[in-house]
């Protein structure tokens, strides 16, 4: 088995993508063995399929201003990052400022340090198409994913209730500059 390799995506990554985005959703907040958020399947259904179809992804791989990253071995796509123009709600916060919008590692990836590896990628990529400082949206439950973001100099701005369906989930917003 060959080292992983970090690149850009391409349009042809969005089923992969897809794939990814959507099983690792799963992993983390629905199963059991992540944190078994209870959303109600219609709710559930409905984000899973707007956010995590191959379709959502060429359309997301396209705008303008954003970047994306896949971590792949032998062809299979083990991680992704995704960063571009912000979108949170903040009052401080500027469309001219830069988001990491997602940071997914496949279960079967954990450990790697593929997250690290992508989330410096994806911060120098920020920090050189901004004009102000860096955001990130993140689970309020997410105390690992809090943990790592502080760690890079993420201090909480914020809080907001990001849609999955019908359910919300309450979110914290962090800022770094």
């Amino acid at each position: 088995m060959s080292e992983p390799i970090i690149r850009p995506a391409t349009d042809a990554d969005a089923d992969a993508l897809a794939g990814i985005g959507r099983q690792t959703f799963i992993d983390t907040f629905v199963d059991v063995g992540g944190f078994a958020i209870p959303y109600p399947a219609e709710d559930l259904e409905a984000y899973l399929g707007s956010s995590f179809s191959a379709e959502a992804f060429r359309e997301k791989l396209k705008e303008p201003g954003g970047a994306w990253w896949v971590a792949e071995r032998d062809g299979e796509l083990l991680a992704f990052a995704n960063a571009g123009p912000n979108g949170l709600p903040h009052p401080d916060a500027r469309p001219g400022h830069a988001e990491l919008r997602r940071l997914y590692v496949s279960k079967s990836a954990q450990g790697l340090g593929l997250g690290a590896k992508l989330l410096e990628i994806a911060l120098d990529w920020m920090e050189a198409h901004t004009d102000g400082p860096l955001w990130i949206g993140v689970w309020s439950g997410n105390l690992k994913a809090q943990k790592l973001y502080a760690a890079y100099g993420f201090g909480k701005a914020g809080e907001y209730e990001y849609p999955v369906g019908r359910w919300r989930d309450h979110e914290f917003i962090l800022r770094r500059g």
